[in-house]
């Protein structure tokens, strides 16, 4: 059972670059400014659908969450859908982060050479 519950917080590399785009949204995170900052950060273009795909998948395990906006007049009533990255996807994202530092420990002259 701990197995699963650790495995349903496994973090591939583009989960990873999404939660830390949300971060770097801040308060603004939906899906326009995210897809920027992937853009911007990372020089990944996602389509929208993957990015959709993904947050779904992250919320249903509990990584992020989402709120809905009051409708808005310039998306015609619509309302915008903003997420948040949540303790647990937190911290996923340092025990990501420290197994990679992990596995890259003591190669440092080699992954630094040109």
């Amino acid at each position: 059972m701990q197995a699963m519950a650790e495995n349903s917080r496994y973090l591939g590399e583009f989960e990873q670059f999404i939660l830390l785009a949300i971060l770097q949204c801040g308060e603004d995170a939906y899906t326009v400014p995210i897809r920027e900052v992937l853009l911007e950060k990372s020089g990944r273009h996602v389509a929208r659908g993957a990015l959709f795909t993904s947050l779904d998948r992250l919320e249903a395990k509990g990584i992020v969450k989402s709120r809905m906006s009051a409708p808005m007049a310039a998306r015609g009533g619509r309302a915008r859908r903003y997420y948040s990255v949540t303790p647990v996807g937190l911290d996923a994202l340092r025990a990501a982060r420290a197994a990679m530092a992990t596995m890259a420990q003591g190669l440092e002259s080699l992954l630094e050479r040109r």
